[in-house]
């Protein structure tokens, strides 16, 4: 089975100095559970290269046994340096595609037309598609069958609860839960920082760091199902 993890390239918050990038955890735990249950993994940016870190999810409160073990691990931190070039990646190559979260996906992926292109190619062949938290962003535009590829559709995304918690809702170009929502989109959701995996078909969103580990189980049960 053949993954491709698609992490963000942007490293600021819209016109701000504020860094952001992806969520560390949010791509250390999936990129495990990947690895361990036998899958090829790709890494892709827009830029290529070595994608951005969230400083905050570096801090030491934020860290799990995933991401001590990315830290020890010399393979992955090359891999992540080089990520390929998503206007260079064919979607035809993978079998699942995953999206890590953090907020620098809001102001780059989301308006990405390749990153558009690789939902809107997926979807149409019934492949597994997952993103967390901010990554969901993505979900924005890609359409099926020409309506939003999220309508009518379970998701979940990071909250607008959460979100005003973290003191970013003013800081946001838009909030996700409400784009899903005016798509049309059965959004559902647990309480603020617990675990919320939705899946409907081949669409599997989580609501916060808490839920990636479950957003990645889910994609590689649904890829392994179409692969054998």
């Amino acid at each position: 089975m053949k993954v491709l993890i698609v992490l963000t390239s942007n490293d600021k918050r819209g016109e701000t100095v504020e860094k952001t990038g992806f969520w560390l955890e949010e791509f250390a735990s999936p990129y495990y559970i990947f690895k361990d249950g036998g899958a090829e993994i790709t890494l892709a940016s827009p830029k290529g290269g070595q994608p951005p870190v969230e400083p905050m999810s570096e801090a030491p409160r934020f860290q799990t046994d995933a991401t001590r073990r990315f830290y020890a691990d010399a393979a992955a931190k090359s891999a992540l340096a080089d990520t390929a070039k998503l206007s260079s990646v064919k979607p035809g190559d993978f079998d699942v595609v995953f999206y890590p979260g953090g907020h620098g996906p809001i102001w780059d992926l989301a308006e990405d037309q390749a990153s558009i292109a690789l939902i809107e190619e997926m979807s149409a062949a019934n492949k597994p598609i997952g993103a967390v938290c901010h990554g969901v962003a993505v979900l924005r535009h890609p359409k099926l069958d020409g309506k939003p590829i999220v309508q009518g559709r379970k998701v979940t995304s990071f909250t607008n609860t959460e979100e005003e918690a973290g003191g970013m809702t003013e800081k946001m170009p838009y909030l996700i839960e409400d784009v899903l929502k005016g798509h049309g989109a059965h959004y559902v959701r647990s309480e603020d920082w617990a675990s919320c995996v939705a899946v409907d078909g081949n669409l599997v969103t989580g609501q916060n760091p808490a839920s990636s580990s479950g957003v990645a189980k889910a994609l590689l049960q649904l890829g392994m199902a179409a692969t054998h």
